[in-house]
C-alpha cells in the first residue's frame, strides 16, 4: 500500500473514532456474548448484549482490532442502543454490501459507516471492519433464542 493510499484510508475521522469507542466495559450479566476474530489480521471483538422488549437495552464490547476495526466498533457502539434485531442485521448486510459490492452506506442509525467507504478497495481489511456488527447480530439472535428456551 502506497503512503498516499494509507493516508486516504486512515483519515482523521477514522482515527478520531478509534479514540472514541463507546461501551468498552463488558456487561456483568449479558443475555448473550459473542466473540469474533479475523484470522487474516488477528483482530477480535467481543460483544455483550442485553435485550429488552425486542431492543438493545445494554451493550458492552471489548475491541482488540486494527484502526479500521476499532472505527467500525465505535460506529456500532454509538448507534446500537435501542435498535432491533432487524436493524442490526440490515446494517450488517448493508455494510458487507458497501464493502464488497460498492453498495450504499447503511441506513441510519448506522450511517456512520460511511467513514469506512475508502476501505472498499482493501479486501484484506473487510473482515476486521465487519467484526463488531457481525458479533452484535449474532449476539442478538442468541439472546432471543435463549429467551425462548
Amino acid at each position: 500500500m502506497a503512503d498516499s493510499d494509507m493516508i486516504k484510508l486512515y483519515s482523521g475521522r477514522i482515527l478520531e473514532l478509534t479514540a472514541d469507542i463507546p461501551h468498552t466495559d463488558r456487561l456483568a450479566n449479558p443475555d448473550a456474548t459473542v466473540r469474533k476474530r479475523s484470522p487474516l489480521c488477528g483482530s477480535s471483538v467481543t460483544v455483550d448484549l442485553g435485550v429488552e422488549d425486542g431492543h438493545v437495552a445494554r451493550f458492552g464490547q471489548d475491541v482488540k482490532a486494527c484502526a479500521l476495526g476499532q472505527a467500525s466498533a465505535a460506529v456500532v457502539g454509538h448507534a446500537i442502543l435501542g435498535c432491533t434485531r432487524a436493524q442490526i442485521e440490515t446494517a450488517r448486510d448493508q455494510l458487507r454490501d458497501m464493502l464488497k459490492s460498492d453498495g450504499d452506506v447503511p441506513d441510519a442509525p448506522f450511517d456512520g459507516f460511511e467513514v469506512l467507504t475508502p476501505a472498499r478497495d482493501y479486501k484484506n481489511r473487510h473482515a476486521s471492519i465487519l467484526l463488531a456488527i457481525e458479533a452484535a447480530a449474532e449476539a442478538f439472535a442468541e439472546a432471543e433464542e435463549s429467551a425462548c428456551a
